[in-house]
């Protein structure tokens, strides 16, 4: 009896220890896994589907007007399992309606008649639109949809843009970008069925990966930049500006296809009324586009990818007052080679990537909207660099930003960071992130700073939502850097991103996968950044010397398994470092007995996290005791 009493509760005390290393998984989470459309061992599960569009698009544009027309096909195919009985459609322009729901003040310019759906028809049948709607409509089926069938939509709309340009709008008044101007089918996924949550400005977006032909009909002299393959330069270009262009696909040095005096002459366009700019590329999660008749048009390549000597298009189109757009095929050259050879260090995945002069400082697939900053070229870079790094993610790994923005934007600021380093030194690297994207989140002790990263971001605002997006989700992936080394943790993201790439990885296919690529089980690490409410606090408590050894008490206020050093300084003016990974944190998140070398007399000890700011560093350093 005594026998079988201990071996239950040995059992009892295994399954214990079991469940303390398991996940939290919200219930619908735990459904999508338990249904294998996602599996815990980090690949997409055995049933895991997605749903996907075709889409047909034709824009007229006339500036100075701020109404864009619109007609598009598209071809919608249900993949899941599931009878839909409604369709879910995303309009996001409607975000600039009065009425709509927002996350925080706007202007009256900011304010349009957003998004009017003149008509709709499914399957050859006409149905009514309720346009009393916001950036989410949704419209009851003539019949349902069945699971691996498709239907037809057509839909015709008009759109007021909005004086006030934000991530999109009018930039001035024959200079429009044009982001998310289309109706689109939301997604309709394995853990949440349609997505139905209203933009409201704060957080980002969702879709689905589609295929997209995009036609846009603007006068003469008008230039248009998008998302994809430009289809008929030699059709909408004079013969002399689509050689430049095509002269700038092979070219490392920039070249000016369009200067302001020629686009002002009326010498780069064709002269007919009106032309046709056509854009296409297949499974991609959105198009933009910007149109101008005075900016500034530069070009070049950059090799993406050294084994097949592919090349990526880098442009800028630009007013020829913004000194730092004068660099930016410069900085586009620099950046997508880092990005493509080093960190991610996966070949930029798609054809081309202009940077437009706008406001929003932005990214958008194949394009970014950034504002100008004038002189500081520093600044214009990294800013830029942030915006091309989400090439990868969202939109090369198709991440559900509007629930978890720390899956692109932590990633963003982690390229961000490495980049820096390759363009300006380890030093200043380590200084700006200090500065710009830890000092304010680690100085201030409010409770919206320590929420959780994995709470979803709708559900956070203000401080809470930008410091878990970017500062502490890009510090949790250089503390796992830190923590697997270099090469392994290359294999790891490398694993991760070659299964998901374009499709719908969610936080728990994240932290499976680089488990699963590792090795072993870091659900301790997850559970530590993910999942609790830490901060960045040590406290060295105690040192002691004996012999040629110190041994440290510190003690994790904080809570976060961070890297630190520790600086052992000398009594004859030196000092030896010793770097601690976030491993020492395993067994015991809370307190560490540490014993490092100590060759000479030791006058005092500091712990520095460097980019890993602490709370109250004055307890960081502490004198000796022999």
């Amino acid at each position: 009896m005594k026998k079988c009493l201990n071996t239950l509760l040995l059992l009892a005390a295994t399954t214990v220890a079991v469940q303390a290393q398991q996940l939290y998984e919200p219930r619908n989470i735990r459904k999508a896994y338990e249904n294998q459309t996602r599996s815990r061992s980090g690949n997409p599960g055995a049933r895991y589907w997605q749903n996907k569009g075709r889409y047909d698009i034709h824009l007229a544009i006339n500036p100075p007007s701020p109404v864009v027309y619109g007609k598009e096909s598209i071809t919608y195919i249900n993949n899941s399992p599931d009878e839909l009985e409604t369709l879910v459609l995303d309009l996001i322009g409607n975000h600039h309606k009065p009425q709509s729901p927002r996350s925080g003040y706007v202007s009256k310019k900011y304010l349009s008649a957003g998004v009017v759906i003149d008509t709709l028809v499914i399957n050859g049948k006409t149905v009514a639109y309720n346009n009393d709607q916001g950036t989410v409509g949704t419209i009851a089926l003539p019949s349902p949809l069945a699971p691996k069938d498709s239907l037809q939509l057509q839909i015709s709309w008009r759109q007021e843009l909005s004086a006030e340009s934000g991530r999109e709008g009018i930039i001035d008044s024959t200079t429009y970008f044009l982001a998310y101007y289309h109706p689109r089918v939301a997604v309709y996924d394995d853990y949440n069925g349609w997505n139905i949550l209203q933009h409201t400005g704060r957080v980002e977006f969702y879709n689905d990966f589609n295929d997209y032909r995009v036609t846009v009909k603007v006068p003469k002299n008008f230039v248009v930049w998008g998302t994809g393959n430009l289809l008929n330069a030699a059709e909408v270009l004079q013969p002399e500006f689509a050689s430049r262009l095509k002269k700038s696909y092979s070219s490392d040095s920039c070249l000016h296809i369009a200067s302001r005096e020629e686009m002002a002459a009326g010498k780069v366009t064709r002269q007919q009324e009106w032309n046709a700019w056509k854009f296409s590329y297949d499974h991609i999660p959105d198009v933009a586009l910007g149109v101008s008749d005075h900016y500034v048009w530069d070009a070049a390549s950059v090799v993406v990818d050294s084994a097949t000597r592919r090349r990526a298009s880098i442009q800028a189109a630009y007013h020829d007052t913004a000194y730092d757009f004068r660099h930016s095929v410069a900085f586009s050259h620099t950046a997508l080679s880092y990005f493509s050879h080093h960190w991610p260090g996966v070949a930029y995945p798609y054809p081309v990537m202009t940077a437009f002069q706008g406001y929003a400082d932005m990214e958008y697939p194949m394009m970014v909207n950034d504002g100008s900053v004038g002189q500081d070229l520093d600044f214009a870079q990294l800013l830029q660099d942030h915006e091309m790094a989400h090439t990868y993610f969202p939109f090369y790994m198709g991440i559900n930003e509007s629930r978890y923005a720390f899956m692109d934007e932590g990633w963003a600021t982690t390229f961000e960071y490495l980049v820096r380093i390759h363009e300006k030194g380890k030093a200043s690297a380590d200084d700006f992130y200090r500065k710009f994207r830890v000092a304010r989140y680690i100085s201030d002790p409010s409770t919206e700073e320590d929420q959780p990263i994995i709470t979803m971001s709708n559900q956070v605002t203000g401080d809470g939502y930008s410091v878990n997006s970017y500062g502490k989700a890009s510090l949790s992936y250089l503390a796992l850097k830190d923590l697997l080394g270099d090469a392994l943790f290359r294999k790891c993201l490398h694993a991760y991103m070659d299964k998901w790439h374009g499709k719908h990885p969610i936080p728990w296919d994240y932290f499976y996968s680089f488990s699963a690529a590792a090795g072993q089980d870091l659900n301790w690490f997850w559970q530590n950044w993910f999942f609790s409410n830490n901060y960045i606090d040590l406290k060295l408590a105690g040192v002691t010397v004996k012999g040629k050894t110190a041994t440290l008490s510190i003690v994790n206020e904080g809570g976060f398994a961070i890297p630190f050093d520790v600086v052992v300084h000398y009594a004859d003016g030196s000092s030896s470092t010793v770097h601690q990974t976030p491993a020492v944190w395993k067994k015991n998140p809370r307190a560490l007995q540490l014993t490092v070398p100590a060759s000479k007399i030791v006058d005092l000890v500091t712990l520095d996290g460097n980019l890993f700011m602490d709370a109250t560093p004055d307890d960081n350093s502490r004198k000796s005791k022999h």
